[in-house]
C-alpha cells in the first residue's frame, strides 16, 4: 500500500515521501497514529501544495534575510564597558551584550548563538562580529567597545 509519511518514521520514511509500505503496517501502525495517510490523488495534491507553499516562505525567509544583512552591515553598535591599565577590558563583551545594545539601539533581534565570536571581545576598538542570517546569508556586524565615563 502507498502512503505519504505525515512525520518522520525511523527506518521506514522522512515526512512528506510517498513510499509502499505493507499493507497490516499502514492501516495498524501508521494511518492509525496519524504518521502517514493512503497516498490518493487528493492527498497527494495536497502534498504538492504544502511542498510549494514551504517553498514559497523559504524563498520569503531568504529574501528578509538578504535585507536584513544589508541593514546590519551598514551599522556599528557601541558599547561602553569599565576598563583597567592600558585599555585592558574588566572581563569581556559577550554576544549577548552585543545581541542586547542591537536590540535596544536598533530595535533589531538577533539570537546571540547567530554570531560568531568563539571568545567575548577582550580589548578596546572596533571588532568585526560574523553573523549567521540564514543559511546562505552571512553578515559582518562592526561592534565598537569604548571606555565607560
Amino acid at each position: 500500500m502507498k502512503v505519504i509519511f505525515l512525520q518522520d518514521v525511523k527506518g521506514k520514511g522522512k515526512k512528506g515521501e510517498v513510499k509502499n509500505v505493507a499493507d497490516g503496517y499502514a492501516h495498524n501502525f501508521l494511518i492509525k497514529n496519524g504518521l502517514a495517510v493512503e497516498a490518493t490523488a487528493g492527498n497527494k495534491k495536497t502534498l504538492d501544495a504544502q511542498k510549494r507553499k514551504q517553498a514559497e516562505l523559504a524563498q520569503q525567509e531568504l529574501e528578509e534575510a538578504k535585507k536584513l544583512k544589508e541593514v546590519v552591515e551598514a551599522l556599528t553598535v557601541e558599547i561602553a564597558t569599565k576598563t583597567g591599565e592600558g585599555g585592558r577590558l574588566f572581563g569581556s563583551v559577550t554576544t549577548k551584550q552585543i545581541a542586547d545594545e542591537l536590540k535596544k539601539t536598533h530595535s533589531i533581534t538577533i539570537d546571540k548563538r547567530k554570531m560568531d565570536l568563539s571568545d567575548g571581545i577582550r580589548a578596546l576598538g572596533y571588532t568585526n562580529v560574523p553573523v549567521k542570517l540564514h543559511n546562505e546569508v552571512f553578515a559582518t556586524l562592526k561592534v565598537h567597545v569604548t571606555e565607560e565615563k
